[in-house]
């Protein structure tokens, strides 16, 4: 049982199952640098699942080293995005357990979501094949439970085959393609652990790819699968009509003014105290005004220059290679 850790800030999150085989769970974590991180995310899962795959995008300190040694299996993959690479890996890394759950480096399981994927997993009737977990941020050591912002609920865990990643380049969702889902009491948590300077940087290349998308949908930039997209808005109507809908249609800027207003205010935001005003100003003013600059932008070197230039200057500027857009189901040869 693994109980040693690389933050004193990150609280023990492993459960041991007296007398009990492992559950037949296959975890795929994607990693780029995540040392600081990697042992709890592991730890935090390794005492009730059979198998953990860490897909490596060559990180140049420990995290594969650390991995291996805690049991992890690594493999390493040049980085496209998040959707291609979890793709590649439900594609290429010959899954045999019954189920696979999503986990990403900077989070971790609870011991009361262990303790209930335990007890629940195994009795789930067959045509229940995806299980929806509650995500828990922590901003500065400050759980963020005001804003909206709490639980945000994900598709993290499917049966095998029963689910493919939507192939976005950013904000991209697990897709069930047969059977229905559970909610889960329990929460994960996401508690990055890297400074203000590491967040922003990160948010900044998160923008982009938001643009991206956004454009996307203007100017034809590269393939949408069309049924997977049906199967994401089914899966998620609310949040995909008020984001496709209404959010996309409002006027640039004002749009994310009033989101954070809506937010912060309207929602509670202000609860959250000294952290909190430091998270829903960065994460839902900053953020979304970014995006909105960077969506403005576009269109401008689009009407100047054309859409092929664009991709030129996706490519050279950005480093983002749009290529032959990937489908779910499509193996790597």
């Amino acid at each position: 049982m693994l109980t040693t850790f690389n933050s004193d800030r990150a609280p023990l999150a492993s459960v041991q199952a007296p007398g009990r085989e492992k559950l037949s769970i296959t975890v795929i974590i994607l990693t780029l640098n995540e040392q600081i991180h990697i042992e709890r995310c592991i730890a935090s899962v390794a005492s009730f699942v059979q198998r953990i795959i860490v897909v490596d995008s060559f990180s140049s300190d420990r995290t594969a080293e650390i991995a291996k040694h805690l049991g992890a299996e690594v493999t390493q993959r040049a980085f496209k995005h998040q959707a291609d690479q979890f793709q590649w890996a439900l594609d290429n890394c010959q899954i045999a357990t019954d189920w696979v759950l999503r986990l990403d480096a900077d989070e971790y399981f609870e011991p009361s979501l262990a303790a209930e994927i335990l007890k629940k997993l195994p009795s789930l009737p067959e045509h229940v094949t995806g299980g929806r977990l509650k995500r828990k941020v922590i901003f500065r050591d400050r759980w963020i439970r005001h804003g909206g912002y709490y639980p945000a609920i994900f598709l993290r865990l499917w049966r095998t085959g029963a689910a493919c990643i939507e192939q976005r380049w950013m904000d991209e969702y697990a897709v069930l393609t047969r059977g229905e889902s559970i909610t889960l009491e329990a929460d994960f948590v996401d508690h990055n652990l890297r400074d203000i300077g590491w967040w922003v940087d990160k948010h900044n290349r998160y923008a982009t790819r938001q643009m991206v998308d956004f454009i996307n949908r203007e100017v034809h930039l590269f393939l949408i699968d069309e049924a997977m997209d049906l199967r994401a808005r089914a899966q998620s109507q609310w949040k995909r009509f008020l984001r496709n809908r209404v959010f996309a249609r409002a006027p640039l800027y004002l749009r994310s003014v009033l989101y954070f207003i809506y937010r912060y205010v309207f929602r509670l935001g202000f609860l959250d105290g000294r952290s909190g005003f430091l998270f829903h100003t960065f994460q839902g003013l900053w953020y979304f005004l970014l995006i909105d600059s960077k969506i403005e932008e576009a269109r401008v070197f689009i009407r100047t220059h054309g859409v092929d230039a664009f991709h030129k200057r996706l490519a050279d500027h950005y480093k983002i290679d749009l290529g032959e857009q990937r489908l779910p189901g499509k193996q790597d040869r």
